[in-house]
């Protein structure tokens, strides 16, 4: 199950990491968001050591939610080299969420 980070750990668990990371911003009242649970899971397990794969609670870290300008959820950002990649808005499958994934590992 990938960790949840906040701002006190963001930038060492995802900025700083080594490997590309995967952020999924969510929240707890979201059905998108929990329908993406096991995509993500399925995810973290088939690249566990090419993508790091963390969420941030939007609500918690709202924060963070603004910093990265995130209105919806789920949104996912992609992180590589400490910068942001790309963003997906919104429930997405597992195949498509892989090709994305591809391009950076």
């Amino acid at each position: 199950m990938a960790a949840r980070v906040s701002k006190d750990n963001f930038e060492v668990e995802v900025l700083q990491a080594s490997i590309p990371v995967l952020v999924e911003f969510y929240s707890d009242s979201c059905i998108p968001c929990k329908q993406m649970s096991p995509i993500l899971g399925d995810i973290e397990d088939d690249y566990e050591d090419h993508l790091k794969v963390v969420k941030v609670n939007a609500n918690f870290d709202g924060e963070l939610a603004e910093q990265y300008s995130v209105m919806v959820s789920p949104t996912i950002l992609f992180f590589k080299d400490g910068k942001e990649a790309e963003r997906v808005r919104g429930l997405i499958k597992k195949p498509e969420l892989e090709e994305i994934v591809k391009k950076y590992i």
